[in-house]
């Protein structure tokens, strides 16, 4: 039986991944924080603290065959660092390449590192979709970050034994999911207006179980070493169709209203919301063909399987 460590292994991804992983008969070191109490489950669980490019990693690393790296310093709409880049480089660039350095000298095959689409950029023209192969334009100190990580992981597996592969996913979803999906089911499941019909866009997301899917497939498959997958649901989708979904998952109706997006853009942006305003109104698309051929992938759920999902995982929860 192989063994993979799993960093982040706590986390809304991370969990699922670990059961995932359990599934599919893979022996699962999984590192947390100390401070959690929840753990996921796992065979051995590691008590990590800080990230950075001091961390030891000796012991999670023992007898290890594959690493994926979830934990990071993730992206927030308010970061509060006195300065955002030096503090995301700290982690999700100096914490990845110590990581990575320490699992190529403890023989480990393969290091599956997992990005953001906002490596790619914030936002596509419509009917432009990211590629795997374009060129990176990361708009942001968090997707520099993820960026400078990828570059140096590269460089890594050009000079040592160790494969690398790298997952930029858009947004999350999934049973259990927080932030700003969460808040979309409680104003839609309280009849909430939204001043959001009049949107015109294509969103690509990925439900949590195409995620955990595609990342287990990368683990082992010849030909995603070294290589770079965008990863999707297969459907793009736009707002006001994505919340009238996720209404009629609820058991309730959406209550959308007219207001004209640039309207809507100017609101958000006087009120210091101009993220949520891009992601909201913004396209963000992805091409998943590469991902589709080179790995014979397909998306495991479709997009309303998952959204009803999700919207029975909130209910429950409730």
């Amino acid at each position: 039986m192989n063994r993979v460590l799993v960093t982040g292994a706590a986390g809304f991804i991370g969990s699922a991944l670990c059961s995932g992983l359990m599934a599919n008969h893979w022996e699962v070191n999984a590192a947390i924080r100390r401070f959690l109490c929840a753990v996921p489950q796992a065979t051995r669980h590691i008590a990590i603290a800080d990230i950075n490019a001091h961390t030891d990693w000796q012991a999670a690393l023992t007898a290890v065959d594959v690493v994926v790296h979830l934990a990071a310093r993730v992206h927030v709409l308010d970061d509060k660092a006195a300065d955002p880049l030096a503090a995301f480089r700290q982690i999700n660039v100096g914490g990845t390449l110590n990581l990575a350095r320490q699992a190529a000298r403890a023989g480990v095959k393969r290091f599956v590192f997992i990005s953001s689409i906002k490596v790619n950029g914030e936002n596509t023209l419509p009917g432009q979709a990211f590629t795997a192969d374009a060129m990176p334009a990361p708009a942001d100190a968090y997707g520099l970050s993820k960026w400078e990580a990828e570059d140096g992981l590269r460089q890594l597996a050009l000079d040592t034994d160790m494969e690398v592969v790298v997952i930029r996913p858009p947004l999350v979803y999934g049973p259990g999911v927080k932030a700003n999906f969460r808040a979309l089911l409680g104003f839609l499941h309280r009849g909430i207006p939204l001043p959001l019909a009049r949107i015109v866009n294509k969103r690509s997301l990925i439900a949590l179980d195409n995620l955990v899917d595609v990342i287990i497939l990368c683990m082992t498959h010849p030909a995603a070493a070294n290589q770079t997958f965008l990863v999707s649901d297969g459907e793009d989708i736009a707002t006001p169709e994505l919340l009238r979904r996720l209404a009629a998952a609820l058991g309730k109706p959406a209550r959308l209203l007219p207001v004209p997006v640039v309207v809507l853009n100017t609101l958000l942006f006087c009120l210091g919301k101009r993220g949520v305003a891009a992601r909201l109104c913004g396209n963000l698309q992805v091409d998943i063909s590469k991902t589709r051929a080179r790995l014979a992938w397909v998306p495991k759920v479709s997009l309303n399987e998952a959204l009803a999902e999700t919207a029975q995982s909130y209910l429950t929860a409730r």
